[in-house]
């Protein structure tokens, strides 16, 4: 198995140290939008070869080790005392684009009703890993999945060099630019790069609220469950038999290990020194997960999508982060 890693680990870490090389070369430059656009560069031009593909594949777990080891770093008075705010916030954001989306894609775009209701999912909550699991929880048809998927790894591509460009020009704050991220931002991987690449302290804010946003993920599963169970003669909920089990399966379990070593730190249990370590260490876990990312953006596979599943997505985006924006600017 490690011999099978290693190759593709290697590839991740020679794109990482790349990036690191560039960035310090070029004034003002972020080393992880350098490192997305490497891996871009790399897959779109060459491929993954079938010797790395399995290293490469790896990169969603060292996103999510990354995430875990940077809660050293959270302060938690500050999101405790923004936490009931934020909260509501994010059950509003994801309502108001699961209704817009699918409002759209049902009664204005004419979609399949699956197709929308994925891209709701994708557009609403964790992207790509929404779309998986909201697709499992109504048996979707896998082509409806793809399109929704597919979708949703575009906006992921663009909004993530987007983001920071309109947070510098509107010249947001890094507590309003990382929370709008969180909140808006469809993908956790592109919402944590786009939140770093303005500042240090908006990258925190937009992780932590888009952590927020992806426990959200269970109860939208359940409800889509269950609207399409009422729908069919067949037994669609038969996954949800048990809802405390269901919303366990799937809870994004990794957001368990970053609050506790957020409280781990909060409570002074860890030296500087270790804290220091750990936040290096997330910073490398970083670079293999964004490589990663870069890697599997295919740009040839935007071109099956359709226009109409672009606009739905694409109106959606716009209606809440225009109203999110104005509501955290506001707020904070």
């Amino acid at each position: 198995m490690k011999r099978t890693l290693l190759p593709g680990l290697l590839l991740l870490l020679v794109i990482g140290v790349t990036a690191r090389l560039l960035a310090s070369a070029i004034p003002a430059a972020n080393v992880l939008i350098i490192t997305i656009i490497l891996g871009l560069i790399t897959g779109n031009t060459y491929g993954i070869p079938d010797w790395a593909t399995a290293g490469v594949g790896t990169h969603k777990i060292w996103l999510k080790v990354g995430i875990v080891v940077m809660g050293a770093s959270v302060a938690l008075d500050r999101v405790v005392a923004a936490g009931p705010t934020i909260l509501l916030l994010a059950v509003v954001t994801v309502a108001t684009t699961v209704l817009v989306v699918e409002l759209l894609a049902r009664f204005v775009f004419s979609i399949h009703e699956e197709t929308g209701s994925l891209l709701a999912a994708g557009s609403s909550i964790c992207g790509v890993s929404a779309v998986v699991a909201i697709a499992e929880s109504i048996s979707a048809d896998k082509t409806h999945i793809a399109y929704a998927a597919t979708t949703v790894l575009l906006f992921d591509a663009v909004t993530l060099f987007v983001y920071p460009l309109i947070g510098h020009a509107l010249d947001l704050s890094s507590t309003v630019f990382g929370i709008w991220a969180g909140l808006t931002m469809l993908s956790t991987g592109p919402v944590t790069a786009a939140g770093f690449a303005f500042s240090d302290t908006a990258g925190q804010w937009a992780l932590v609220v888009k952590l927020i946003r992806n426990s959200l993920i269970g109860f939208a599963a359940i409800a889509y469950a269950l609207h399409y169970a009422s729908q069919s003669t067949t037994d669609t909920a038969e996954g949800i038999s048990s809802r405390t089990r269901f919303l366990w399966d799937t809870f994004p379990k990794f957001i368990l290990g970053f609050l506790g070593l957020v409280i781990v730190a909060n409570l002074n249990l860890l030296s500087s020194q270790q804290i220091a370590s750990l936040l290096n260490a997330s910073d490398w876990a970083f670079l293999l997960a964004f490589a990663g990312l870069g890697l599997e953006i295919q740009l040839d596979d935007f071109r099956s999508t359709g226009y109409r599943p672009v606009l739905v997505v694409l109106i959606g985006l716009l209606v809440t982060a225009t109203t999110t924006l104005l509501v955290v600017t506001t707020l904070f």
